[in-house]
């Protein structure tokens, strides 16, 4: 029988990885423009498809009923809101840095602080001793920085509409996700069965719940937080609070919490003496602080079944490395990794738990 197995031909193998390799970077340079859009969209569609799949049982199992509705929702709840805020924060930090770095910043008196007992004294003559002796080179000092501060923000203000072309981009690929969101999805699982197979699928399954359990316990909490907590600044009468609310909701995303923004406008309405608004945004922030220790475990159970210091770490580590979309990619990453070294692990049976006799195991041998 002749044999069909033939000899390598090195040429022809080299040149067909080059082919190859051109062909995907080839790819690549097409669908550059798109990418960011296009992951964005990825990763709202497997967040909220739980909840695509529910509005369209109830709208009598019309598909097409039920993307309009989630066109909506992302319209109202998530593309209006995201525009607005970026505006508001580019527009507003532009107006107080102009105000900082023209010269109107000046460090506060803090009479108070002679109130306090025992210490207030001294603290009060320290704190003006060093306010008197420097304070002026301090901000004349800092000024330069601030101007050119100023210069950025005015540059990041001509890249709104590239991001709101991003924003665009996101919501037509997720309506175009959602009508094809079970063969996108099955072709994903099919490639990835390709490559490595059952292990491979069941990566690619994980990575969806990652994701999922990342949207709801740390970017809903993060919402809720900032949201919350921006309504008591609003509330209690604390100017800025569009821009504080944004940067509120950017601190809890990073695990940093709601607190960095709400302590100092606590002490500033101390320190203006309105201590009414200043004790009941006190109380206010308390609540709003401990909310997440209550939300994010819950949400994130109901996404999947992952230790929430897992998560945690991969939304820090991925906001220093990746920026925003590292809010997923981290999470997905560690959950992936730690999934199957654990599958890896317990292939092999569990060591044998009397410590002695695996000692005089050892030592016989």
């Amino acid at each position: 029988m002749k044999s069909l197995q033939r000899s390598m031909d090195l040429p022809q193998l080299l040149f067909s990885i080059m082919f190859i390799l051109i062909m995907v970077i080839a790819c690549f340079w097409v669908v550059k423009p798109f990418i960011l859009g296009f992951t964005w969209a990825s990763m709202v569609v497997i967040a909220t498809w739980p909840l695509m799949i529910r509005l369209q049982y109830l709208l009598w199992g019309r598909r097409l009923l039920a993307i309009i509705v989630m066109t909506i929702l992302l319209l109202l709840l998530f593309i209006i809101p995201i525009a607005v805020l970026v505006n508001s924060l580019i527009d507003n930090s532009t107006l107080v840095i102009n105000w900082i770095s023209q010269g109107h910043l000046s460090l506060p008196q803090l009479n108070w602080l002679s109130d306090i007992p025992m210490i207030g004294q001294k603290l009060h003559f320290s704190y003006h001793r060093l306010l008197n002796g420097g304070s002026i080179a301090i901000i004349q000092h800092l000024q330069p920085y601030l101007g050119r501060t100023t210069r950025f923000f005015f540059a990041q203000a001509g890249n709104f509409s590239r991001f709101m072309i991003h924003l665009a981009l996101m919501l037509l690929f997720s309506v175009l996700l959602y009508w094809r969101g079970e063969h996108v999805g099955y072709g994903i699982r099919h490639f990835a069965y390709r490559m490595g197979g059952n292990r491979a699928d069941a990566t690619v399954l994980l990575a969806s719940q990652a994701i999922r359990a990342v949207a709801l316990g740390v970017v809903v909490t993060a919402l809720v937080q900032g949201i919350l907590g921006g309504i008591g600044l609003a509330i209690s009468g604390i100017p800025y609070s569009t821009l504080l609310t944004v940067l509120m909701i950017l601190t809890c995303l990073v695990q940093l919490g709601p607190l960095v923004m709400l302590i100092p406008a606590i002490i500033w309405l101390y320190w203006i003496g309105d201590t009414t608004w200043g004790t009941v945004l006190m109380i206010w922030s308390c609540i709003v602080g401990m909310l997440d220790n209550i939300l994010r475990p819950i949400l994130i159970r109901m996404g999947a079944d992952l230790p929430t210091i897992l998560i945690l770490s991969g939304v820090i580590g991925g906001l220093v490395e990746f920026g925003m979309i590292g809010l997923f990619i981290g999470p997905v990453v560690l959950a992936v990794s730690y999934r199957l070294l654990s599958v890896w692990i317990h292939e092999v049976s569990a060591p044998n738990e009397d410590i002695d006799t695996t000692i005089e195991t050892l030592t016989d041998n």
